[in-house]
């Protein structure tokens, strides 16, 4: 259960027992002063409390009027409070929330094949606003209050408020049914209690996690986690490269980040690759002037890189290509493997 549902049960709560506790005090009141049974001590009870001024069921004692005195003030400062509780929850925006919330949980229940991002620092928003161009959904878990309000103003946003090392949250967030998980806590051990527990769940989960100490990324492989990046090192390497391969820097960036996408890399897999072309050479089928795209480099069945692999090297179906083109180039790559065009 998250702050909010924590606070708006806790008013509702104080509400029932101040409501209740009215009603209780004028019934016990009623017939231990005038002496009224239940039905006669419920009727002054609802007169009290509701200022209709009807007709008593007799007149009081001076006792009695004392106690309707006190009862009225009681219940008016409680009826207030209960007004003021109901009123705050509709116009502050809390049952907007509430439905928001409700809406996002079930919108998660759908999702297959997505990625879950834990934590939504530097890191994580960057990871998010990745995803987003590549049109990959996503879930963010996040435990700060004022971080989930501003995830809470862009509605193409999924999140759920909680501790990402609890199973029930990652549960929640469908880790059984997710591609890849995130972790991007500036905190190591947290990074490390989170690839823990994702891997105990999911074996077959891809794990990215950020490390921040020297000696962190062998620890979090050792858990679990399938890569690690550590955003200062990476960063170091980048300024020192920009000094002395400024250009080739720009050029990878340029590639890497823009936002557009009018040229990228791409990763394209063979598994699909008809049976025509087995046996092929890359010259064979003439991949680059039919399609448009450039390989500059492959992964072939035994996990092994090759970079600008020549002319004459023969695609196998277990082959995934890193191809340089425009989306529109990448899918006809895709289409001509599969024998499509």
């Amino acid at each position: 259960m998250n702050l909010f549902e924590q606070q708006t049960l806790r008013t509702f709560r104080i509400a029932f027992i101040l409501v209740s506790a009215v009603f209780v005090t004028g019934l016990v009141g009623f017939h231990f002063i005038e002496g009224y049974g239940f039905i006669d001590s419920f009727y002054m009870t609802v007169l009290s409390v509701s200022t209709v001024g009807f007709e008593v069921v007799r007149p009081l004692s001076p006792q009695g009027k004392l106690f309707v005195s006190f009862l009225i003030i009681f219940s008016l400062g409680s009826f207030a409070f209960v007004g003021s509780s109901i009123v705050r929850f509709f116009l502050d925006g809390e049952f907007v929330n509430k439905l928001k919330t409700s809406r996002v949980s079930k919108r998660i229940e759908k999702l297959t094949d997505h990625v879950i991002i834990c934590g939504y620092g530097r890191n994580g928003e960057q990871a998010a606003l990745e995803l987003l161009d590549h049109n990959h959904p996503f879930v963010i878990i996040e435990r700060r209050e004022n971080v989930i309000s501003r995830i809470q103003e862009d509605p193409n946003l999924l999140f759920i408020q909680g501790d990402a090392t609890n199973e029930e949250v990652l549960r929640i967030a469908g880790i059984d049914r997710a591609r890849a998980l995130i972790a991007t806590t500036p905190n190591d051990a947290d990074n490390m209690f989170v690839v823990m527990t994702a891997r105990s769940m999911n074996n077959k989960l891809t794990i990215i996690s950020r490390a921040s100490e020297i000696g962190s990324d062998t620890k979090l492989k050792r858990a679990g986690a399938t890569n690690v990046i550590m955003p200062e090192r990476m960063g170091g390497q980048r300024m020192a490269r920009l000094v002395t391969q400024p250009d080739v820097v720009e050029f990878m960036e340029y590639i890497l980040l823009q936002r557009n996408r009018d040229v990228s890399i791409h990763e394209v897999h063979c598994r699909k690759m008809s049976a025509v072309f087995h046996g092929k050479t890359i010259g064979d089928l003439s991949l680059g002037k039919i399609t448009g795209t450039t390989i500059i480099g492959l992964k072939n069945q035994e996990g092994k890189y090759i970079f600008n692999p020549g002319i004459d090297y023969i695609l196998k179906v277990q082959d995934q290509l890193f191809v340089l083109g425009s989306p529109e180039q990448v899918r006809n790559l895709n289409n001509y493997l599969e024998g499509k065009i």
